[in-house]
């Protein structure tokens, strides 16, 4: 139930038109009401030209309007009958359409509103969120889960409600006629609610399983569409095929599993309507034919215990509907309810600039209880630059994310000009880092808006110095479209070195005085690489660089290199101090040196 409530905040936002939407629902089931009581003057007093007998003493108000009707000839009340069905048509199918298009309109906001605090969401989650969780998967629960819930809220509570109010106003339209026919709703209920409420637990399992399924097939599509260049180069195509259609019918196994259940309530509810139906179908025609009811009456009688039958179908229907919204409720909030490993405090400082140094002070890091650094002490003062080096897994990644505040060490303090950057603002912190990383990332978007990232204020004279310094700019204007060239889906319509220079005149243009580079140069061919990085060269002046080498030849000149082997500083120095040493960086470098 508490998961039920959590589902139904989602509508919290929209509660008017919410209120408004199940105002017109009453009013639609009124009509309905209204439509099915005609059967009365149209049976006992037009074709049979009888009396309307009821069993039962009336509200006086009542009673006068039998009277009435009993009073009126057949060739008048018809004509009487026959504008108040038009009119009562016309009035439901009114109130009709506005809980229909109220409800659809409550449903399409939710949808957007979950997404859109979903989408946030996820932008305000930390770096290891993303590291835990498939990519297929978090686009599932934006995309399916977010339509169960809307399917609950569209058609789920529409039903929920606008039945409610149909079993409650035809039960008492049948009770009111005829007492005895309490006892057959007081035992029809109980057959009908039970097995809805058994059912609805078992595609509540069966709703999350195939959630958790969709999440695979989205995962799946996502890795060989992302790495479609890989499956044709190892010629794994039938791997994968073999591999979704796998996961797809173990989906269709489980979605089968639900609907079965769904198509078993329906005819399992009729059958339990049709045999209460048929016992007061014997019970009241006894008193018919010995006339103490008239026909109108019994027909009413029966219209209305076998129109229960059909709003208990549809909210046996709800009720499987909404268990399937709530599970993926449960997903939805998730998300919602996690919280970023790196967070900020309430009221931050600003970092307004880079002056004099960066250390690390004793940093200790771990990721799940594995440790990747290990009481790292470094002083990287402003204006030089800092190599990070190693063999793979060492850490050398981990060590520089810490500085724009990707992850917060475990143990020990990162400063910036003597200030813990845990008490500075995230947005401060990072305006004052620049990024190129080995894993260009660029999207599917124009050249200009792709250098422009992070920098949307800036002038097309400043894009193109940008582009200029990468060596780009010669390449772009030769383009048809040239700076508004779309580059398509992460920037697949670019070569590999065409892709790592626009990252470079990205970094460029944002003229941090911090720069992150992790191997920036190693997707361009030498001539390129010599140029890209000369301008890198004479963007160091008067700022802070921290380097992550593979190719060790291009980090000679770097002011200081560290070493780290299994978390730790090993080595500290120069490339001509520690190339006399008999250490970890020497072995490298020979290593590379004999490779090439």
């Amino acid at each position: 139930m508490r998961d039920y409530f959590k589902l139904l905040k989602f509508i919290k936002p929209h509660k008017g038109t919410f209120i408004l939407a199940v105002i017109t629902m009453a009013f639609s089931a009124l009509f309905d009401n209204f439509t099915l009581a005609m059967i009365i003057p149209v049976s006992d007093r037009i074709m049979t030209n009888k009396q309307i007998l009821i069993p039962v003493k009336l509200p006086q108000f009542l009673n006068r309007f039998v009277d009435l009707l009993n009073s009126t000839p057949p060739d008048v009340l018809i004509k009487w009958v026959a504008i108040t069905m038009i009119v009562l048509f016309m009035l439901k199918g009114l109130f009709s359409f506005f809980q229909g298009y109220l409800m659809s309109d409550i449903g399409q906001r939710v949808v957007r509103d979950i997404r859109s605090e979903l989408y946030t969401k996820l932008q305000s989650l930390s770096l290891d969120y993303f590291t835990k969780k498939r990519g297929g998967e978090l686009i599932s629960r934006i995309t399916n889960d977010v339509k169960l819930v809307e399917n609950a809220v569209s058609y789920g509570s529409t039903d929920l409600f606008y039945q409610t109010f149909q079993v409650i106003l035809f039960g008492i339209l049948a009770l009111s006629l005829n007492p005895k026919l309490a006892i057959v709703v007081v035992v029809l209920m109980p057959l009908i609610s039970l097995p809805i409420i058994n059912m609805g637990k078992a595609l509540r399992k069966l709703s999350k399983r195939g959630q958790e399924k969709m999440a695979d097939i989205n995962s799946v599509l996502y890795e060989t569409i992302i790495g479609a260049r890989i499956v044709k180069a190892f010629n794994m195509e039938q791997y994968e095929i073999d591999r979704f259609n796998r996961i797809n019918s173990d989906y269709y196994k489980v979605a089968m599993k639900s609907i079965k259940r769904l198509l078993l309530l329906g005819p399992s509810t009729e059958f339990l309507g049709c045999i209460a139906g048929i016992a007061v179908f014997v019970w009241l025609g006894k008193d018919v034919m010995a006339g103490k009811i008239s026909f109108g009456v019994f027909g009413l009688s029966l219209g209305a215990l076998f129109s229960l039958v059909r709003p208990f179908k549809k909210l046996s229907q709800v009720h499987s509907l909404n268990q399937q919204a709530v599970a993926a409720s449960t997903r939805i909030h998730e998300v919602l309810e996690t919280f970023p490993s790196v967070e900020e405090k309430p009221s931050p400082m600003e970092l307004a600039g880079f002056k004099n140094d960066v250390v690390f002070e004793n940093i200790w890091f771990n990721y799940d209880n594995k440790e990747i650094l290990k009481n790292i002490n470094l002083k990287v003062r402003r204006g030089s630059m800092l190599a990070v080096v190693g063999p793979s897994g060492v850490g050398k990644s981990t060590m520089i994310d810490l500085i724009p505040r990707f992850y917060d060490p475990k143990k020990g303090r990162l400063l910036i000009d003597g200030v813990d950057i845990k008490d500075v603002s995230l947005k401060s912190l990072r305006n004052q880092i620049g990024i190129v990383s080995q894993e260009t990332i660029l999207f599917n978007d124009t050249i200009r808006a792709n250098i422009a990232y992070g920098s949307s204020q800036a002038k097309q004279a400043d894009i193109e110095e940008a582009a200029k310094k990468a060596h780009i700019h010669d390449f772009i204007i030769h383009l048809p479209q040239g700076y508004d060239t779309i580059i398509g889906d992460r920037g697949m319509k670019l070569s590999g070195g065409e892709r790592q220079r626009l990252a470079i005149a990205r970094a460029l243009l944002k003229n941090p005085p911090i720069l992150l580079l992790d191997e920036a140069t190693s997707q361009l061919d030498t001539t390129s690489e010599r140029i890209v990085q000369e301008a890198l060269n004479r963007l160091i002046e008067g700022r802070t660089v921290f380097v992550i080498a593979h190719r060790l030849s291009t980090i000679r000149h770097a002011d200081t290199i560290v070493v780290l082997s299994e978390g730790m500083i090993v080595e500290q120095g120069t490339h001509d101090q520690l190339i006399t040493q008999e250490g970890l960086y020497r072995k490298l470098y020979q290593m590379q040196e004999i490779q090439r």
